[in-house]
């Protein structure tokens, strides 16, 4: 009976202990398990579901590191294993699912770079839509019937939840993770990806030059990481961007200019905050030339700079009107100068006095000796 089941449906209960493991190969299609108490490494035996098209397990505890039979699931559309405690590299046979669609790692200790073959992963690029396939909503309503199903997917800073709409979103999101190493140019080749969240990560090096080249992309997070160098002029270009975060990087330079980006910058000023190179509008800091690093350190310096020259301004100014009083009482004051110049004399007499004295002992004691 097993082997003529098609979808697999326990999501959203109190489920524990690990997945069975089954040495048949069934014919299941969707198998959804996300929002349970599942633990555990992820059985080998899930390799021969050869049909899967739809497998979520997010938000369980399933541990251990991230399989590489992944790849011999050739024809998975939606791979959500979100908020799980994966550790290890993301294994390049990833890339073998020519027809991955929605990809989820998020949340997981998945460390290690991207792979650089991400191109490889056809499906999220526009022209694999034009190409003619299995409509899998037609499949469902077809098998199984009415689409009820409501599946929650992290974009644009929130969760937002699909319904028969799941099948035309096509989004990559790795973020809260430990990966490394660079953002692979592969992934400009995606064109079709409308959500890319590699956001709360260690990457580095620069952003892509041709991230421009994604002209689906509706959302972009690349927060909190150790990405450098200047923001591509090509970013302006994506003109269906309607969600932006590059903040708590260390990205450099003028920022690009755009409509979209100007209006992405109204509707959240915090999208370039913590790069502190960062110069040029929208933001107040204004670049000088090609070195706008140095200028704002100028800038610094001049703001520190300001108060000491007020200081001093101002003890100048108190010392010159304090004897400027003294000179003018006793220009007019015959008493107070007269009784200034004998103290004058008299300290100066003292002083005299004092050093003809102590001259004079000094001259003896060779003598005495």
């Amino acid at each position: 009976m097993l082997r003529n089941l098609l979808v697999l449906d326990l999501s959203d209960n109190l489920l524990v202990g690990e997945l069975p493991r089954c040495s048949r190969e069934p014919n299941l299609v969707f198998l959804l398990l996300s929002h349970n108490h599942l633990s555990g490494k992820l059985p080998s035996s899930l390799k021969n579901y050869k049909s899967l098209a739809f497998m979520d397990l997010s938000a369980n505890n399933f541990h251990g590191k991230f399989p590489s039979w992944i790849g011999d699931l050739v024809y998975l559309r939606f791979l959500q294993l979100s908020q799980n405690f994966f550790c290890g590299d993301i294994p390049v046979t990833i890339t073998n699912l020519k027809r991955l669609r929605q990809l989820s790692l998020a949340g997981n200790n998945i460390s290690g770079v991207i792979p650089w073959s991400l191109s490889n992963l056809t499906a999220m690029t526009q022209k694999h839509t034009k190409r003619p396939g299995v409509d899998m909503f037609v499949w469902y309503t077809g098998y199984v019937g009415k689409f009820g199903e409501v599946w929650p997917i992290v974009m644009k800073r929130q969760e937002l939840k699909y319904g028969k709409g799941i099948f035309n979103v096509v989004g990559m999101d790795l973020s809260l993770n430990y990966l490394t190493g660079e953002i692979p140019d592969g992934i400009t080749s995606l064109n079709g990806l409308l959500n890319l969240n590699f956001s709360w990560n260690q990457l580095s090096e620069k952003i892509p030059g041709k991230i421009g080249a994604m002209k689906s992309l509706e959302s972009l997070d690349l927060s909190r990481n150790s990405l450098s160098g200047e923001i591509p002029t090509s970013l302006a270009e994506l003109t269906y961007l309607s969600s932006l975060d590059l903040s708590y990087n260390n990205l450099t330079g003028r920022i690009p200019v755009g409509r979209q980006l100007d209006t992405l910058y109204l509707e959240n000023q915090s999208i370039y905050m913590g790069n502190i190179g960062l110069c040029g509008p929208p933001l107040e800091r204004n670049c000088s030339g090609n070195n706008a690093p140095e200028h704002d350190n100028q800038q610094k310096i001049e703001k520190v700079s300001e108060p000491v020259l007020f200081f001093y301004f101002g003890l100048g100014s108190g010392l010159v009107a304090g004897l400027w009083v003294v000179f003018c009482t006793l220009l007019f004051k015959k008493v107070w100068r007269v009784a200034y110049f004998r103290l004058f004399d008299k300290s100066y007499d003292k002083a005299y006095v004092f050093v003809v004295v102590t001259w004079g002992r000094i001259n003896r004691e060779p003598i005495e000796t």
